[in-house]
């Protein structure tokens, strides 16, 4: 196929169906999903019954009976509600998907009386099945696995399996240098807000589903014996599931070092949920351990650096 000599927006020109697909396909960077981790979410019925109900959102959907179809843009606005068959003897795995059956591509369904974007159970598939079969042209929701002899839904069937085409995310550093002199020392073994100054008050995105933090600090010094200790960080009450060791075993003189940590957080769980959309603190934690025999210093040639990025998923 040539190039179209007509582009998009040609005052006096006929533009085709495929111009407007291969469009969506551009302004979706080639990738389909759902919208936002907010969109056509499956869930169980308010009253678990034989269905689930798919939340209002919109999604992009790549043709996939030939490379240069083009892609789908389809939304839903409100609930819907989608049958699932009951089990019999054995259990099954369904998916649900967004279905695409253009007619210039495949099937015999009709534009002017026929749905062309749909919902679709497929049944049967694998208990582990994350991606529509080959050849569909399609977005997967939700499987749906289903214990035998079961006719109600519940939402601990139901496994999501959205994938935003282009999640949003948001990445900021923060910064901190110390104007005076701290010093932690002793053997307490007892986390501390170490240095106080070494905190961030921090916007979460309401559409955030993780945080990653790459926690930096360079140029602690050491000094008066062996240091053991360790360092984390605490976001917005959670600490994060890894602490870094402070290590050290060169006896009195003064040195400084540089120390790396980082962590995942989830905000999709109980607590982590509520963090989105509001302020938080990210602080400094640090402490020293029974072994100690030194003291840690954070001064003016000291630096914390705190690497924030949020990402979309589905929530």
């Amino acid at each position: 196929m040539a190039l179209n000599p007509t582009p998009i927006a040609t005052t006096g020109a006929t533009h085709t169906s495929q111009q407007f697909r291969m469009m969506v396909k551009d302004l979706a960077r080639d990738n389909q999903g759902v919208t936002t981790g907010l969109d056509l979410k499956v869930s169980a019925l308010a009253t678990p019954g034989a269905g689930v109900q798919i939340s209002d959102g919109s999604a992009v959907i790549a043709g996939r009976v030939t490379s240069t179809q083009g892609y789908y843009s389809a939304y839903n606005i409100g609930s819907d509600t989608v049958s699932i068959a009951a089990t019999g003897s054995t259990a099954r795995s369904d998916m649900l998907v967004l279905r695409v059956e253009d007619p210039d591509f495949e099937g015999t369904r009709d534009p002017a009386t026929e749905p062309i974007v749909f919902w679709e159970v497929i049944p049967n598939v694998s208990s582990t099945a994350t991606t529509a079969p080959a050849g569909y042209s399609a977005v997967p929701l939700a499987r749906i696995d289903i214990p035998a002899n079961t006719a109600t839904i519940t939402s601990a069937m139901i496994v999501d399996l959205r994938k935003i085409a282009n999640p949003r995310t948001q990445r900021d550093p923060y910064t901190y240098f110390a104007s005076g002199t701290s010093i932690l020392s002793g053997t307490s073994e007892t986390w501390q807000d170490f240095p106080t100054g070494a905190q961030w008050t921090i916007a979460v995105p309401a559409w955030a589903a993780k945080v990653k933090i790459i926690f930096t600090l360079s140029g602690l010094a050491l000094d008066t014996g062996n240091v053991f200790g360790s360092l984390t960080f605490n976001f917005g009450g959670k600490e994060a599931a890894q602490w870094i060791s402070i290590d050290d075993n060169q006896g009195t003189a003064w040195r400084r070092q540089t120390y790396i940590m980082a962590d995942t957080l989830s905000l999709t769980d109980t607590l982590g949920s509520t963090l989105r959309g509001t302020n938080v603190i990210l602080k400094s934690r640090m402490r020293t351990r029974a072994a100690n025999q030194g003291r840690m210093i954070v001064d003016g040639a000291t630096t914390f650096i705190a690497d924030v990025a949020f990402e979309e998923g589905a929530i």
